[in-house]
Order: structure tokens, then C-alpha cells, then sequence
């Protein structure tokens, strides 16, 4: 089993914020495995479960809780399914990448990221997986780096994240 987890904040005033592009990604997994999100309350977040042809599943979750508590769900997830931190993939955004530019890494740091920082110190280790998709930083350097990420992504750049299949790289 392979628990997938975008990483965002809840609530539709985040929704097409840089700091969501985890979920907004893990939202397009599941468009293309034909899955359905519930709500599952045990463990704070919407969940999404898919069987490959292979028989193995997959598991789509997308905290309920702000960002910067995400370990809670994710920990909570794997107890109860009893999966090794190497099968947990985390898709988020990352400011020290070019918009959109993907980094698949196991077992590092969290580069700054409070989300991930959260879970590595929530599981008491990194060995997971992490998909960094890039949002860059922004082009004026008198923006506040935590202001930009809380921006909206323009039109023109979320038509270029809806082109984003992560599918094959996640899920195989």
C-alpha cells in the first residue's frame, strides 16, 4: 500500500494559494484514477482509495488540518494501516524551485517547509518520500517569501499546473 498526501490548507480561501499546490496535484491523481474523496474524521483528513491492477492500493489524503499540523494526519494513517515510512509520499510546493519544476527525494530535511517539518518531527523521522514541486520565489525581492505563498496562483499558471499529471511518478 501507498499513501500519497498533498499538503495545503483547508478552507476554499486557500484553494488556488501557492502553499496548496500539494492538494491541488493530489486532487488531479485522483481525477485521473477515477477516485472519490471522503471525509474520514479518525484521521483529519479527505482520503481517496484506489485499487491498481496489480492488486496493491493506493491512498490519496489531503489533511483537514492547517498545514503546519499535517503530521497529525499523516502518523494517524500510518498506524492505522501499518505502512513503512518509505511506502508515504508527500506532494507540496517548494519556493527554491522553478515554478513547477519537479525534485522526488527520500529521507532529507525539510528545506524550510513547515508542513513537512511538522510530519518529519510528528513521525520522529524523514525517511518518506517527498515530491517538491517548484512555485518559485517571488520576482520582487520585497515580498515576503510566507506573503507569496499564501498568494493565488494567476490563471495562466493554473492552467499550466492542470497540465501536471503526477500519476506515473506516484503511483506507478
Amino acid at each position: 500500500m501507498k499513501l500519497i498526501v498533498g499538503l495545503g490548507n483547508p478552507g476554499p480561501e486557500y484553494e488556488k494559494n501557492r502553499h496548496n499546490l500539494g492538494f491541488i496535484l493530489v486532487d488531479k491523481i485522483a481525477d485521473v484514477l477515477g477516485c472519490t474523496w471522503r471525509f474520514e474524521s479518525r484521521f483529519k483528513c479527505y482520503m481517496a482509495k484506489h485499487k491498481l491492477a496489480s492488486g496493491d492500493f493506493v491512498l490519496l489524503a489531503k489533511p483537514k488540518t492547517f498545514m503546519n499540523k499535517s503530521g497529525e494526519s499523516v502518523v494517524s494513517i500510518k498506524n492505522y494501516f501499518r505502512l513503512q515510512d518509505d511506502s508515504i509520499f508527500i506532494v507540496h510546493d517548494d519556493l527554491d524551485l522553478p515554478f513547477l519544476t519537479q525534485k522526488k527525494q527520500r529521507a532529507v530535511g525539510s528545506a524550510g517547509h513547515n508542513g513537512v517539518q511538522n510530519i518529519i518531527e510528528t513521525l520522529g523521522a524523514n525517511d518518506f518520500w517527498r515530491l517538491r514541486v517548484g512555485i518559485g520565489r517571488p520576482k520582487d525581492p520585497t515580498v515576503n517569501p510566507a506573503d507569496w505563498v499564501l498568494k493565488d496562483f494567476s490563471e495562466d499558471e493554473l492552467r499550466e499546473v492542470q497540465k501536471i499529471d503526477l500519476t506515473p511518478i506516484l503511483v506507478g
